[in-house]
């Protein structure tokens, strides 16, 4: 209950409020954009003076192991259960979104540690990034697959040569994954602050941290009205569905922690990586995934994702997550 009297999450609250009662208040777009951008390059930034403290250890290096780990194991049993009530096309979309990371979920996280006064690694924040891209070339793998299996059965004749990615090529795909401008911009800070460590977060301290709690606050407003406006997108839905979009992350979070607890991992960096592989993407994942998989339905892994799991996260998630890291991590 006390996470929720943090005026962040509070915010938060607030937008959903607003929009399930249709009222007309609304971020515009490109201050939206720049708030995402802003949070991004204060957490890169961050993550870049914690590694120029730490160094990379081996420490670092087993939590980066292990977020590549989840990144591949998520999505892979995600597409085993989804396919057996979906066609492939939305069982690969949604396993690639809920196989890649939310990353306001996981700065809202960085936050709570933080009020908290829980030790976390910088290079967690790397450790993000490794995550974002493995789900959607998954993805994209198996909906080839399928179209190659759908063309062999059926007649000749009957349908046009199978492309790949549904006519969107997989170097492409490949470029716009490794490539995003949100995650590049992450990386870019995490350099900058690596480079000019304390040097630079003497300087950077009004930009990246003082300024910071005020701007998440002001976007997860946004995100608030966001995900109520969304949920209208999964009504007459499976019940499976919904199912899998609060219960999904509860198991990714699971067997997240499970790893952390194989390796060692510290609370703090155990709960990061428990929370990495319970979000869901909303933002980089569903843009790339129209292009590449355009037979799945945008309404299920969009409204899935923002509609209840970015929500169940923000307001009951992360606590659990880390109350649970730190009674197994010790």
């Amino acid at each position: 209950m006390q996470s929720l009297l943090d005026p962040a999450i509070l915010f938060f609250v607030f937008g959903m409020l607003a929009g399930l009662v249709k009222s007309n208040l609304e971020i515009p777009a490109p201050i939206s954009r720049f708030l995402s951008l802003y949070l991004l390059m204060a957490l890169g930034l961050k993550g870049g003076f914690a590694l120029a403290r730490s160094g990379l250890t081996p420490e670092v290096l087993v939590s980066l192991a292990c977020a590549l780990v989840m990144a591949v194991v998520v999505p892979a049993l995600g597409y085993l259960l989804l396919r057996r009530f979906l066609s492939g096309f939305d069982a690969a979309a949604i396993a690639a979104t809920y196989g890649s990371v939310s990353a306001v979920t996981f700065i809202t996280a960085v936050q709570y540690l933080d009020n908290h006064g829980i030790a976390f690694g910088g290079h967690m924040a790397a450790a993000m990034a490794l995550m974002e891209s493995p789900a959607i070339l998954m993805a994209v793998l198996l909906s080839n697959l399928v179209r190659q299996r759908q063309a062999a059965s059926a007649p000749a004749g009957a349908h046009p040569p199978v492309t790949q990615a549904g006519g969107v090529s997989m170097r492409k795909v490949l470029h716009e994954s490794f490539t995003d401008g949100a995650q590049l911009l992450l990386l870019g800070a995490m350099a900058v602050g690596l480079l000019t460590g304390e040097a630079g977060q003497s300087a950077m301290q009004p930009f990246s941290v003082d300024l910071f709690k005020g701007m998440l606050a002001f976007f997860l407003l946004d995100m608030g009205l966001m995900a109520s406006r969304n949920l209208g997108e999964l009504r007459g839905k499976s019940p499976w569905l919904l199912a899998y979009a609060l219960g999904g992350p509860l198991v990714h979070a699971t067997l997240a922690l499970a790893l952390a607890w194989a390796v060692g991992m510290s609370p703090g960096d155990g709960a990061l990586l428990v929370v990495l592989a319970a979000s869901a993407s909303y933002i980089a994942v569903p843009a790339v995934v129209r292009q590449a998989i355009p037979e799945a339905q945008p309404s299920l892994y969009f409204g899935m994702s923002l509609g209840l799991t970015f929500p169940f996260n923000i307001l009951i998630g992360i606590p659990l997550y880390v109350s649970a890291a730190q009674q197994l991590l010790r």
